[in-house]
């Protein structure tokens, strides 16, 4: 009886790993609920001082009706001071602001994670020299999606490999519609940095399976935004013990 039984738990768990490398899919509410642990969490009540702000002088970020308002002119990053490790999931909120403001767009809620500065041991010694220029994004070893950018008409995936490019490749330009931003509109968000690669949902809807990108299994998750006004809340991190 505990051969059978032993026979069927391994056939259950191998058919799971078969389903799950074919589909490319998974449901991270379940993945929290069964194997995560809340490491860190953010729901903007009244401070910024989990974050690192790099922008320029005119843009503004701060609380507004317990939400992080990034009202940017011309290019912003904001960091979460911790890094983060894989197995992980990183969820949040964000919105595209859509109110009249000079900054109003209704696109660019992007962000980046993994991210890493190759050969330098404090990631946040440049951050003033940076001061949200994007360029000086590139020479990272990171992973970015801009999440509706371009006037909200793409979505895209780029891995940058830290010396100066931003590949893009076709299966990660994203035009569908599901995808976008809507203003005024909370977008869920979680990515789920694994073993096999790393799964990205946008409102319980897989957006990316990114496989073979394995490169990059630690590093700092930071929300980007140009010329436009996002609102994120409900940020959190978990940990993954992995069966």
């Amino acid at each position: 009886m505990k051969v059978k039984l032993f026979a069927l738990v391994c056939a259950t768990v191998f058919s799971y790993s078969v389903l799950a490398t074919e589909n490319k899919s998974l449901d991270p509410v379940k993945l929290i609920n069964q194997q995560g642990t809340l490491i860190y969490s953010d729901s903007f009540d009244n401070q910024l001082s989990q974050w690192v702000i790099e922008k320029i002088d005119t843009s503004v970020v701060d609380i507004k009706q317990g939400e992080m308002d990034i009202n940017d002119d011309g290019g912003t990053t904001v960091w979460f001071k911790h890094s983060i490790a894989a197995p992980s999931v990183i969820e949040f909120e964000g919105k595209v602001v859509v109110a009249g403001g000079k900054n109003d767009r209704g696109t660019d809620l992007n962000f980046f994670w993994m991210a890493q500065e190759p050969g330098s041991t404090d990631f946040f010694a440049k951050s003033k020299w940076r001061g949200g220029d994007m360029r000086k994004y590139d020479p990272m070893q990171l992973y970015y999606i801009g999440y509706g950018a371009n006037d909200n008409s793409t979505t895209r995936f780029r891995r940058y490999p830290g010396d100066g490019t931003r590949p893009l490749l076709p299966q990660y330009d994203v035009i569908d519609q599901l995808f976008m931003n809507v203003p005024n509109t909370h977008t869920k968000i979680q990515i789920v940095s694994l073993n096999e690669g790393t799964y990205v949902y946008a409102n319980g809807k897989k957006l990316y399976f990114i496989d073979g990108e394995k490169e990059f299994n630690k590093g700092y998750f930071g929300f980007r935004t140009w010329k436009s006004h996002v609102a994120i809340d409900n940020f959190k991190v978990y940990s993954l013990a992995m069966l």
